[in-house]
């Protein structure tokens, strides 16, 4: 690779890419939706490109001429909203870049997605790449991932999908948590005791490049920290580096999916459906593929991941 386009560079996936490709001594090109934006991917190192996935953009076409792949990362990824918000941004914004791409000849793409692609509700367990979309998707933030994967699939698109992506930067999970917990507004789903896979997001931006170099058009890859961990251990630590302590209180699973049923109307639900398919279970994904096609390493384990928030 020497020159790439990147979308999401102001997120935390975007974030954590863009300095880690600029080390490699690649030109990067960013998406940027505001000055802000512009400013941020700028102090990493990438040249922004101002512009919005709402329309298709030809001053964009021109920004990634030249470009050997796109990363595709940025999307809504709240666990609440408006279908048609997130169908706008995560699926015609995907649509719409990928139409960028072809028109600027960028031979490679590569679309970060997300294991949510396969919350129903019930446990995933040791879930492959080959396993089956659900027919009632847990939510809006999943059914919008799970369309856009599939139109990157058509259109021979590599997909990464990494689980529970989190370490020092983290612009969106772990502020939702820490807002939780500090207003009270916390609880375990059952005890919290059951089996999760993660991805650092070192770890993400690794197979997203090895995937870029590696990977087969059209083929989606899992990526993890390796093997599954406690949930609870692990959310309790995670938390720690910040100075904040969940707690023991817990709700019945049966409690909670009631509760995100009788409260899905509300703008702030106490709980919702997606949030109980990611954090209520299992939820354990294998990367064997992506190890054995890509060579992902996982180079990041989850003690030095948290270490280093600590420090």
């Amino acid at each position: 690779m020497k020159r790439v386009f990147v979308t999401g560079g102001s997120g935390f996936v975007g974030g954590a890419l863009i300095p880690a490709l600029v080390a490699r001594g690649v030109e990067v090109v960013a998406l940027a939706r505001s000055d802000a934006a512009a400013a941020k991917v700028r102090a990493l190192g990438a040249e922004p490109a101002i512009g919005d996935l709402d329309v298709a953009d030809p001053k964009l076409v021109e920004a990634m001429r030249g470009c050997d792949v796109v990363f595709h990362a940025a999307a809504i990824a709240k666990e609440h909203g408006r279908l048609r918000d997130f169908m706008r941004t995560n699926v015609e914004g995907t649509r719409t870049l990928l139409k960028l791409a072809r028109e600027a000849n960028v031979p490679r793409f590569v679309h970060v997605s997300t294991e949510a692609v396969l919350a129903d509700g019930k446990p995933i367990v040791r879930a492959v790449e080959t396993a089956p979309y659900p027919a009632k998707p847990a939510g809006p933030y999943p059914i919008s991932k799970g369309a856009a994967e599939r139109i990157v699939v058509e259109a021979k698109g590599i997909v990464i999908r990494p689980r529970f992506i989190w370490g020092r930067g983290d612009t969106s999970l772990l502020p939702q948590l820490v807002d939780r917990v500090k207003s009270g507004r916390y609880a375990w789903i059952g005890d919290g005791h059951y089996l999760t896979s993660t991805c650092h997001v070192r770890n993400v931006v690794e197979g997203a490049i090895a995937a870029a170099e590696h990977g087969t058009p059209g083929e989606i890859y899992f990526l993890t920290d390796g093997e599954p961990i406690d949930f609870r251990d692990f959310l309790t630590k995670y938390l720690a580096t910040q100075g904040v302590d969940a707690g023991t209180r817990t709700v019945p699973r049966w409690v909670a999916k009631t509760a995100a049923a009788l409260t899905g109307w509300m703008r702030n639900p106490p709980v919702t459906k997606t949030a109980i398919a990611l954090v209520g279970g299992e939820v354990t994904v294998v990367d064997a593929k992506a190890r054995r096609e890509l060579g992902y390493q996982s180079h990041v384990s989850i003690d030095d991941g948290l270490r280093e928030m600590r420090g």
